[in-house]
């Protein structure tokens, strides 16, 4: 089921030997790029071309207010309803915690005051196709509120009666969003970073979605703000040994992969019987999976197990792949997770699998995929905000740290950054002669 990577005593760099999946059939930046186009060309007709191709409806309304969210939230069953509230909560207690407060340095007559500004409009983008995913929602309009963040809108592709799902729409009253557009794949990004007649342009785009919505957001970057992972298809790397249940080790790979194609689902171990139990785990459990095709895709793709000499060896595949998800199911889980560098988020031992985290833990399910967990991390409140400061100076600057200025701005060739000095020291100077 999963195909065998033998690295036992191999001393290739890992780079050289890992398979990494694809980014798909033909050239999908360039279709990215000619959709964005259309769309900030267009406008509306243009979202409502691509949905009509892509998605196969035409949306009543390209803009969903908060009474209808309101009435999918008292359609939905109670037990869903309790459930969304318990999960915004956990959220909104996690990210609370990560609110900056101001910080104030003195010294040598400058003060410096700083803080982080949230941004006013955030856009949220939430997958969907495949599956409804209301969980997106709180993962990342919660968090911009927290923030501050005082517009958040959610895109999120429409079903095939062009509309959105109650669970999608209960999630966003739970989470407070202004407006819902059905609205996705990469026609949704150039829409919240352009603007439509019905779409307004924001100043930042979060969230995950498939590779045409990742490379999407890369093509806007610095039009808006965009967190710096590849949110995109979804990983799941587990490290096990001969202590961890088979059946847990393989459900929990079939948990990644059931998102569809282009992920990855990885086992590492250095115990060959380990790695046959897997499978056949594996393979009793896709027998009877309602998402068997999804699960397989990946599988079939990005579905590997790689066989290591020891826990050292599998942390540093683990790195080299810098998964998305990383659970260690091994007798030391705790003191091997202390030495990872490179994941998305890490979950220790059997008891804690990676579904809690796509939940109810508290920090976001949007997380670094493409091995961008080299570089970055979850979404924070830190991704809606912005750093600001004032400078406030005095004479005592002037005179203390006005030369280092002017010998600094002197070597720089910038004459007018050094005569700013000059003269605020030949004023004082001619103060103090008076």
């Amino acid at each position: 089921m999963l195909a065998r990577l033998d690295l036992r005593g191999s001393t290739a760099p890992l780079d050289e030997v890992l398979p990494r999946p694809g980014l798909g059939e033909g050239n999908p930046k360039e279709a990215v790029q000619n959709i964005l186009a259309q769309v900030k060309t267009n406008g509306d007709d243009a979202l409502r071309e691509l949905t009509e191709r892509f998605d196969g409806c035409r949306p009543p309304s390209l803009t969903i207010g908060r009474s209808e969210m309101e009435a999918a939230l008292a359609r939905v069953p109670e037990d869903f309803g309790q459930a969304l509230e318990t999960a915004a909560e956990n959220i909104r207690l996690h990210h609370q915690g990560q609110q900056e407060k101001r910080h104030t340095v003195s010294r040598q007559g400058l003060t410096i005051e700083s803080w982080s500004q949230p941004v006013e409009r955030a856009g949220c983008y939430v997958p969907g196709g495949r599956a409804a995913y209301p969980s997106t929602v709180l993962m990342t309009a919660i968090i911009a509120r927290v923030a501050g963040v005082k517009k958040c809108v959610v895109c999120v592709p429409p079903g095939p009666d062009g509309l959105v799902p109650d669970a999608t729409l209960a999630a966003a009253a739970v989470a407070q969003v202004d407006v819902v557009h059905p609205v996705g794949g990469a026609q949704a990004i150039a829409a919240l970073a352009y603007g439509t007649e019905s779409v307004e342009p924001v100043e930042v785009i979060v969230g995950p979605g498939n590779v045409y919505v990742a490379l999407a957001k890369r093509e806007v970057a610095g039009l808006v703000a965009v967190p710096s992972a590849f949110a995109g298809p979804s990983e799941v790397v587990v490290i096990a040994d001969e202590s961890a249940p088979p059946e847990l080790v393989a459900i929990d790979l079939m948990v990644q992969a059931e998102h569809g194609p282009q992920g990855l689902a990885w086992l590492i171990t250095w115990d060959q019987t380990t790695a046959d139990r897997v499978d056949a785990a594996l393979q009793e459990l896709l027998a009877a999976a309602p998402r068997r095709k999804e699960i397989e895709s990946t599988l079939q793709d990005a579905g590997y197990c790689v066989l290591v000499d020891d826990s050292a060896h599998a942390l540093a595949v683990s790195d080299a792949i810098a998964p998305e998800h990383l659970e260690i199911m091994t007798v030391e889980a705790a003191e091997l997770a202390g030495q990872v560098h490179h994941a998305g988020a890490i979950f220790c031992g059997p008891w804690s699998p990676a579904s809690l985290g796509d939940y109810v833990a508290g920090p976001s399910h949007v997380l670094p995929t493409a091995g961008t967990a080299r570089f970055s991390g979850a979404l924070t409140v830190s991704d809606f905000t912005k750093e600001m400061h004032i400078v406030t100076a005095s004479p005592e600057a002037i005179e203390k740290l006005g030369p280092t200025v002017v010998v600094l701005a002197e070597a720089e060739g910038l004459d007018a950054h050094a005569a700013s000095l000059r003269m605020r020291q030949d004023l004082l100077a001619g103060q103090n002669d008076d």
